[in-house]
């Protein structure tokens, strides 16, 4: 019975070496490979805010044009246009949902005691 367990254990050893083995073969692959941090700050919270703004601001613009185009008679695609529509709506839902959040965490912190 030893033998049996002694040799289920040098088994189950040789497994996880092996799985030791892969994850090290497989770590470079996984390495972080988005944009470097900048040490200046510039890019920051705030530019990405600016950024999301313009983005669901020009989504509304765009949603806006094709329901015209679809009321004009100048396209049929109004599913299309329904859909447009509709992400903009999601999206400027999310950016009222992390403006909120801001506005939370900065009354938060300014009701801190020092």
């Amino acid at each position: 019975m030893a033998n049996h367990m002694n040799n289920a254990i040098a088994a189950n050893l040789a497994h996880i070496k092996a799985q030791a083995a892969n994850l090290q073969d497989i770590l470079p692959q996984a390495a972080y490979d988005g944009p470097e941090p900048t040490a200046t700050g510039a890019g920051g919270f705030g530019q990405r805010m600016r950024d999301a703004v313009d983005s669901v601001n020009a989504q509304d613009h765009a949603a806006g044009r094709q329901m015209a185009a679809v009321d004009s008679g100048q396209s049929d695609d109004l599913v299309g246009a329904m859909l447009s529509s509709q992400q903009a709506s999601l999206s400027f839902s999310m950016l009222m949902q992390v403006r909120n959040k801001v506005v939370t965490a900065v009354e938060d912190l300014v009701k801190l005691p020092i």
